[in-house]
C-alpha cells in the first residue's frame, strides 16, 4: 500500500480498483493518506469511486462468463455462495450493486450479477453510487 500512496493520484486509482476486484486490498489506506497529506478531496472522491467502480466491474465481466467452475476455481469463491447470492436476488433490480461496496459480500455480489447478466448499466451506475458514497463518509473528517 505505501508504494501506491507514493504514486498519488495514480496509485489511488491502482489501489482502489485493484481494492474491488478478488484481491485482498484495502483502498482506503491510500484514500485517507492522499486526504491527510492535502490531496484535492473531490478529485480523491471521483479517482477512488471510478476505480473501485471499475475494479467492480471486472468481477462483475468475470462472472459473466458464467462459468461457475473458474469461479470457485480462479476466484476461490464456492459456488454454494454464488448460487445463494443468485437465489436471493433472483426477480430484483440491478440496482443491488449499490451494495458491492460491503467487505465480504461486495465482490461475490458483483460476480453473481455478472453471472444473471443483470443489466449492465443499472449495475454500474449503482455500484458507482454506493461506493462514491463509501469514500464521500470517509471525506467527511477532512472537510472543514
Amino acid at each position: 500500500m505505501d508504494n501506491l500512496i507514493q504514486y498519488g493520484y495514480i496509485g489511488l486509482f491502482l489501489g482502489s480498483f485493484l481494492a474491488a476486484t478478488i484481491l485482498p486490498l484495502g483502498s482506503e489506506i491510500i484514500f485517507i493518506s492522499l486526504l491527510a497529506s492535502g490531496f484535492d478531496k473531490g478529485m480523491c472522491l471521483i479517482i477512488a469511486s471510478i476505480g473501485n467502480t471499475l475494479g467492480g466491474m471486472t468481477n462483475y465481466a468475470l462472472g459473466s462468463l458464467g462459468k461457475i467452475e473458474w469461479i470457485e476455481k480462479y476466484l476461490h469463491i464456492p459456488s454454494q455462495k454464488i448460487l445463494s447470492i443468485k437465489a436471493r436476488l433472483q426477480g430484483k433490480s440491478s440496482a443491488v450493486a449499490f451494495f458491492s461496496f460491503l467487505p465480504i459480500i461486495g465482490d461475490p455480489l458483483a460476480i453473481t450479477l455478472g453471472f444473471m447478466q443483470a443489466n449492465k448499466a443499472i449495475t454500474t451506475i449503482s455500484m458507482f453510487l454506493g461506493k462514491f458514497m463509501r469514500y464521500g463518509i470517509l471525506t467527511l473528517p477532512f472537510l472543514s
